[in-house]
């Protein structure tokens, strides 16, 4: 297939980075390919702009998706195209499941300010780990508007638990998302990666290009179930591999320079 017909938007964690969050040469070299005969390169991240910035700007020179679909941004003029924020409902919620789970981490995440109104260890390595510096500070302080998205962290049986809860109580006009083993998301109502995948191809002219996709978790499988052609590494969850139209090797050794190798062959 001629990569100039083709758009092609990746999940960043467990896809295109390695467990350590690097991008591998071999991956870069078949990006660079890619884009150089006319494809269209872009991430669907469930970073915030903080986070997904450094490892963006590496990759792509259009527009990419983040806050898992509710928000596009333009890295290189450096603005956002179109954002989606949560209901004022979410307030509410961070403040009950905060107060339910004595030890649960969370974030919520403005444009260009993450808000942490519960730290525990898996949210402090989070935040190390992707070098964030964050604004602690409780519920009741964090500005009411402007929320982009809230995430809850925890090790994952406690994150199964504050599933549980969250589908077995009253919490409607969002949609709840697990995004990791460690991650529990809450997302404007109607917004996920595939929303925000087709506000891209708005954005771009890009509707009469073959659409692909990739990765590897929960959150992903809504833009792999609808895109053109879907694809997940190995190592990805089963339910997302059975979604994926290609699975190819794992996020540690090309995944995705095997995906647009595939491409080049269609």
């Amino acid at each position: 297939m001629d990569f100039k017909n083709v758009i092609f938007v990746t999940d960043l964690d467990g896809t295109l980075l390695t467990d350590d969050k690097r991008i591998l040469e071999r991956d870069l070299k078949a990006i660079e390919r890619f884009r150089a005969g006319g494809g269209i390169f872009a991430a669907a991240t469930g970073r915030g702009y903080a986070m997904a910035r450094r490892v963006v700007t590496m990759l792509a020179d259009v527009p990419s998706v983040i806050f898992n679909g509710a928000a596009v941004y333009d890295f290189k003029q450096d603005k956002f195209l179109w954002r989606s924020e949560i209901d004022k409902c979410a307030y509410d919620y961070v403040d009950r499941i905060g107060r339910a789970f004595e030890n649960i981490g969370a974030e919520v995440l403005c444009e260009q300010t993450v808000y942490v109104p519960y730290l525990n260890e898996v949210e402090q390595t989070h935040l190390d780990w992707e070098q964030v510096k964050a604004d602690f500070r409780k519920v009741s302080e964090i500005p009411q508007s402007g929320w982009l998205k809230f995430l809850f962290t925890g090790e994952p049986s406690l994150i199964d638990e504050v599933e549980k809860f969250v589908y077995a109580g009253d919490f409607p006009k969002v949609n709840w998302v697990r995004s990791g083993p460690l991650f529990f998301e809450c997302l404007p109502e109607g917004v996920d990666k595939w929303s925000g995948f087709r506000r891209l191809i708005e954005l771009l002219n890009a509707e009469d290009r073959f659409t692909v996709a990739a990765g590897d978790y929960k959150n992903d499988a809504t833009m792999i179930k609808n895109a053109d052609l879907g694809f997940a590494p190995e190592n990805a969850h089963e339910s997302v591999k059975k979604c994926a139209d290609v699975v190819v090797c794992d996020n540690n050794s090309g995944a995705v320079a095997e995906m647009i190798e595939y491409i080049e062959k269609l």
